[in-house]
């Protein structure tokens, strides 16, 4: 029982009350982070890091270095939510800072190597393909840098940073499980193959791929109605621009003003 004016009890019980939530919260961020990694590594392990262990990867620099930042994201964002999880906050803010590099860097080599790669399929001449194609990769590098961006503007808002983090890692999974669809209904596998070798698929065939990304959207959405009772609305917007720019990318591909977008772009390009 609680003394007139003491509030020493008052403060352990809503303690107890508040942080096996916050680590029950925690953990889930932890393991969905470990899922992104288990996703990235494998989805790219028979179109990149084996065939760069078997030598028999056939691609330019910019390929690999695009290859080590995005999957070093992954860890990154692993690393972040344990850091997190464990209380070690003041840890998690100083990774941050090099968090926003490593974002920054991505998003630059992200449009980089997707101007690369469209003139590349322009060059073997597939450049009506080729422009359609690149609404995928340029799209996803602006949608994962305002994520962020916004996610840093709201740093001093934990609940609205870690949402947002974690909707612009989820993001950029459409690659790697694109992988998968590539490999098993896609015609591809074997030494040296990988789909930038390969005359550009229809935007149509990465749904597949957004749907998968969209069941992780639904998985945060599902676990913050269970344990706060509604969805948050980062999720509810943020997570609904995530699927929307992926649907809508299909038909906005054979246009003629984004056809005259990607041409445009790949001017300040040329593939070598």
């Amino acid at each position: 029982m609680l003394r007139p004016g003491s509030t020493w009890g008052l403060t352990r019980m809503v303690a107890t009350a508040i942080n096996p939530a916050q680590r029950a919260m925690g953990t889930f961020y932890v393991w969905m982070a470990g899922l992104f990694v288990l996703i990235a590594f494998s989805g790219f392990a028979e179109t990149y890091w084996l065939q760069l262990a078997g030598g028999t990867f056939v691609g330019s620099p910019l390929l690999h270095l695009h290859g080590l930042l995005f999957s070093a994201w992954t860890l990154f964002f692993l690393s972040q939510t344990w850091l997190a999880a464990s209380g070690q906050m003041q840890h998690h803010r100083a990774w941050g800072v090099a968090g926003v590099s490593l974002a920054t860097a991505m998003v630059f080599v992200g449009l980089a190597t997707s101007i690369a790669s469209m003139q590349k399929g322009v060059a073997d001449g597939h450049a009506e393909a080729a422009r359609a194609f690149a609404i995928v990769p340029l799209s996803a590098a602006v949608l994962f840098a305002v994520l962020v961006a916004w996610a840093v503007v709201t740093v001093k808002t934990p609940e609205v940073h870690k949402r947002l983090m974690m909707l612009a890692t989820i993001s950029i999974l459409q690659a790697p499980i694109g992988r998968f669809f590539f490999l098993t209904v896609g015609g591809g596998g074997g030494p040296g193959s990988r789909p930038g070798l390969m005359p550009p698929a229809p935007v149509a065939t990465t749904v597949g791929a957004g749907l998968v990304v969209a069941v992780l959207i639904l998985a945060a959405v599902v676990y913050d109605w269970r344990k706060r009772g509604r969805p948050h609305p980062v999720y509810v917007i943020g997570g609904a621009a995530v699927v929307i720019i992926e649907l809508i990318r299909v038909p906005l591909a054979e246009t003629p003003q984004w056809q005259a977008i990607a041409k445009a772009l790949g001017t300040f390009a040329t593939y070598t």
